[in-house]
């Protein structure tokens, strides 16, 4: 009986393809149908699907619309409270709230921090996390942190992951694009940029522009730097900024008394 009145709550979602997805809204304690009002509430562990992706949270809103092309009702907008948790192939995400625009295929999560979690890297955020699902893309805002396995920590303003297939088919984040108040911090150095490129396949991270490494009191200055995280080790390249030249201020080491 249960599988049955949730049936009755999938409509028909068209994204302006030939192919047409579903997304099923279904809850524990109960399931709110406002016909005047074109909404619909789940309450107690609500969950909807659509395709590969899934949404869970305490409660969750759809508003639905209906389609001058096919005349059927299709959801437009999705908006989830609480404990909100959005299971993909290409990651999980966790936040306080999402609202999900269909029509510009946009999911918006925020929290205290949001969280996207891949098979290597934890990012946060305190602003959110927007995913495009279209796309393969998630923009992450305000005071951002990437971490990956060996501890490894970025730290930006702002990160745009990008997610792709590997030759096993499966989904995994193939780049990030990092800007602002950018620094890595590794067991060896702290290193700052204007911006940078994380490259999570190689474990490498491109920085431009202002780039200062700090290794143990151990400074050099230049306009581009790589830093490779398996191996901890970093190389500083001069550009236009620093004048064709790499600066550099070094520790000199105190003899141990006799």
């Amino acid at each position: 009986m249960r599988q049955l009145a949730y049936t009755l709550l999938t409509l028909l979602i068209t994204m302006g393809t030939t192919q047409a997805q579903y997304i099923t809204l279904d809850a524990d304690k109960e399931v709110i149908w406002d016909s005047q009002a074109q909404k619909m509430s789940a309450i107690g562990n609500a969950v909807a699907t659509k395709g590969d992706m899934k949404v869970k949270a305490a409660r969750m809103e759809a508003y639905y619309a209906k389609n001058n092309t096919t005349g059927k009702n299709t959801i437009t907008e999705v908006h989830a409270y609480d404990n909100v948790i959005m299971t993909s192939p290409k990651a999980n995400a966790y936040g306080d709230t999402l609202d999900y625009d269909v029509i510009k295929d946009e999911v918006i999560l925020k929290g205290r921090p949001a969280k996207l979690k891949t098979e290597k890297e934890v990012i946060t955020a305190k602003d959110n996390i927007t995913y495009y699902p279209a796309q393969e893309k998630a923009v992450a805002l305000g005071d951002v942190r990437a971490t990956d396995k060996d501890n490894n920590k970025i730290f930006s303003e702002k990160m745009i992951a990008f997610f792709q297939k590997n030759e096993k088919g499966e989904t995994i984040m193939d780049k990030v694009e990092i800007y602002d108040n950018v620094k890595i911090v590794t067991k060896d150095a702290t290193v700052t940029a204007d911006k940078g490129l994380y490259l999570p396949k190689i474990a490498v991270i491109k920085l431009f522009d202002n780039v200062l490494i700090d290794q143990q009191g151990n400074k050099l200055k230049g306009d581009f730097a790589e830093t490779n995280l398996n191996t901890g080790k970093s190389r500083i390249i001069a550009g236009q900024t620093s004048q064709g030249r790499v600066s550099g201020i070094f520790k000199e080491k105190k003899k141990d008394k006799e």
